[in-house]
């Protein structure tokens, strides 16, 4: 097969990306944002469709602004919401000197006709949550800490901008966040009346949050009178906490706490359509020996001690969402390699399981009804796409609704590998294979996931293994030690003990692999981002048995890492300097005999840059002849832990296939044209 979208590059890029969903109060529209290249082909921009949930009509375009739309919401009445940075028509344009305009929260009528502003903020609005009943709006805007109003906020916008300043003063930690930087604005919350004729007039609800918003969820009572938020609590020596507080609008912000406990985080809570309890995630904070563990908890809104739901449920819930009656929750959870939906009553009665196919979902909304579960359905073969399924009904396959793009056709399909682990614990991976293989087998690309707490079990646009399919290789998926979805005493297997369990599962499943007929255990490489990397990086320094080595945005040097990471605090629970030591690859490194190709974004803050230059250095120092040494190193200078620009896509993907084919296929190395 050579005709799909995965054997050129450009076909690949041009894939429209469905990601979030969103019902109307009404039940009667679906909302999902969709990403395609603008028309340079540079960056990606969404625009907002819809969707028929009976799967009768066709989805249809709503949106087409040059600078695109996302973060749609809903109002009470039917009309969307959505943020945009695209041009005021009742607004002059922008002075050439002046940055380009902040995103603003739009309205899209109900009825039809032009979509229109209806909030502004200097630094812009994000995260709109709408109160089912009143209608409130809740945004997240990032306001400059000694500012009391939007304009005394624009004032100082304009002399730090005039005067070319960047600086940044911290008082606290973190100062980095996967790949931006904290400040010199902070998240605020600002809540509104409903949208009417005109501007909103926003409530600053937490004029003095510090650092408490970052990456916050908020949502709003279904009244509009309280919203529920994350709220990060500083504490000794560098590190924080995720708690929820409850904070009143009617006020204008008094905040208390609802939940906060010194033992564990609280994030992603949720108000029931009855507006009496929270839903909320409870996450045990690790320790060098133990590893988190999730639940879900329930506390009411007035006030109490929380109730866990999942007690004794093997399986780490997400994505929560109540049923209208405020009886139950819908929730996906990792398992075996898939992410079901599960229904799980709020009186802890019993879980019933909905989804039984081999499919990963998200973002799940209820019917009004509560007869139907809308979400989004992804599998590792197949991109994210609109499903309907019965909330009551287990194990079902979900009815699909009619997507703004078709599913596209793979170069091979999908297939399962199991295998034993040394200590007798049972394995699994996903085996992508091409078209043919049983007649010539192929040889294959073991491709390790990062995290490391989490699954290869839905669709992945960045780490896409249907391109090295269409290659010609079989790619294993292997979910070792550490993975989520297989219970916690398989987290804990490998919990501060990477380069152990990990490991030797990864050697385990790829026996496996290499022992069918459809694979050339002859021909093999190892791959892996991240996690991934720091995996592929150990591999390096204790095997040789593969013929090239791929490692992007990989831990090198463990001390070095955790105390440079932006959340060196998450990490030091497990990374002490003994487990450092035992685990770092780079004391390995004169092992070292496998081709490697070394690729990092320099404004990666997760795994920051200097992993990637150190490893580098270990490498070449190594090496007596220049002109010979086998290693590559593909350097991103505006590029973060994840290479998002289409054209770097492109590149970083055309590079690993030449590195691949050289070392592994015997082929000349043809360095892409764009870096020659």
């Amino acid at each position: 097969m050579t005709d799909t979208p995965f054997h050129q590059l450009d076909d690949y890029l041009d894939l429209p990306r469905l990601s979030g969903l969103r019902l109307s109060p009404d039940g009667e529209r679906l909302v999902t944002s969709v990403s395609t290249p603008d028309p340079e082909r540079t960056r990606y921009l969404s625009a907002l469709w819809e969707i028929d949930p009976t799967g009768t009509g066709p989805a249809r375009r709503l949106t087409r602004g040059a600078k695109g739309e996302r973060a749609p919401a809903f109002t009470p009445d039917g009309d969307l919401l959505f943020v945009s940075a695209r041009p005021d028509p009742e607004r002059a344009p922008a002075a050439p000197a002046k940055d380009e305009p902040p995103a603003a929260l739009w309205l899209l009528p109900k009825g039809g006709g032009e979509a229109r502003v209806v909030g502004t903020r200097p630094g812009g609005v994000d995260a709109p949550s709408v109160a089912a009943a009143s209608g409130t709006v809740l945004v997240t805007s990032a306001t400059l800490p000694g500012a009391v109003t939007g304009e005394d906020d624009e004032r100082r916008r304009t002399a730090r901008r005039e005067k070319k300043i960047s600086a940044v003063l911290h008082d606290g930690y973190p100062v980095r966040y996967w790949d931006h930087h904290l400040g010199p604005d902070q998240t605020r919350l600002l809540a509104a009346e409903p949208p009417a004729e005109g501007r909103i007039d926003w409530i600053d609800l937490t004029p003095t949050p510090g650092q408490a918003l970052r990456e916050t969820h908020a949502e709003l009572s279904p009244d509009g009178t309280v919203a529920v938020a994350d709220w990060q609590v500083a504490e000794p020596r560098g590190t924080s906490r995720s708690t929820v507080v409850a904070i009143d609008v009617r006020t204008d912000g008094a905040r208390r706490p609802l939940l906060d406990d010194p033992d564990h985080e609280f994030y992603s809570a949720r108000i029931s359509p009855d507006g009496r309890t929270v839903a909320a995630l409870r996450e045990r904070r690790a320790t060098p020996t133990t590893p988190p563990e999730i639940d879900l908890v329930l506390v009411p809104l007035a006030g109490g001690s929380p109730r866990v739901l999942t007690e004794g449920w093997d399986r780490w819930p997400t994505d929560a969402r109540w049923t209208p009656d405020s009886e139950a929750l819908i929730v996906a959870a990792d398992q075996d390699g898939r992410a079901p939906l599960f229904r799980l009553p709020s009186d802890g009665t019993g879980i019933t399981q909905l989804t039984a196919d081999d499919a990963a979902y998200t973002d799940p909304c209820v019917s009004p009804d509560g007869r139907h579960v809308y979400a989004l359905r992804s599998a590792v073969d197949s991109p994210p796409a609109p499903v309907k399924l019965d909330a009551r009904t287990p194990d079902q396959h979900p009815s699909p609704l009619q997507a703004p793009t078709p599913r596209p056709a793979l170069p091979g399909e999908l297939r399962e590998v199991t295998a034993r682990a040394e200590d007798g614990t049972a394995l699994r991976a996903w085996l992508a294979v091409p078209s043919g293989a049983d007649q010539e087998p192929a040889p294959m690309l073991l491709w390790i996931h990062g995290g490391p707490l989490t699954s290869w079990n839905a669709w992945h646009w960045r780490w896409n293994p249907w391109l090295l399919v269409a290659q010609g290789y079989a790619v294993l998926l292997p979910d070792p030690a550490l993975s989520t979805g297989y219970g916690q005493a398989f987290i804990e297997r490998g919990w501060a003990r990477w380069g152990k369990s990990p490991y030797t599962d990864l050697l385990a499943l790829t026996d496996a692999a290499e022992a069918r007929p459809d694979i050339d255990h002859t021909r093999t490489a190892a791959m892996g981002g991240s996690f991934g990397g720091y995996m592929a990086n150990w591999i390096a320094g204790h095997t040789d048995r593969f013929a090239a080595i791929v490692t992007h945005a990989s831990l090198w040097a463990m001390d070095q890492f955790g105390r440079t990471t932006d959340s060196a605090h998450y990490w030091a629970a497990e990374m002490t300097d003994e487990m450092a030591a035992a685990n770092t690859p780079h004391t390995h490194a004169d092992r070292i005999r496998t081709p490697m190709l070394v690729i990092h974004g320099d404004k990666d803050y997760r795994v920051p840059i200097g992993e990637a230059l150190r490893l580098w250095w270990d490498l070449q120092s190594r090496q007596d002849d220049p002109a010979t040494q086998p290693h590559r190193f593909l350097y991103f200078p505006d590029e973060n832990h994840w290479v998002l620009a289409p054209q770097h896509a492109a590149l970083w993907y055309r590079t690993v296939i030449a590195f691949l084919a050289h070392h592994v296929l015997g082929k000349e190395l043809e360095v892409p044209d764009l870096l020659r």
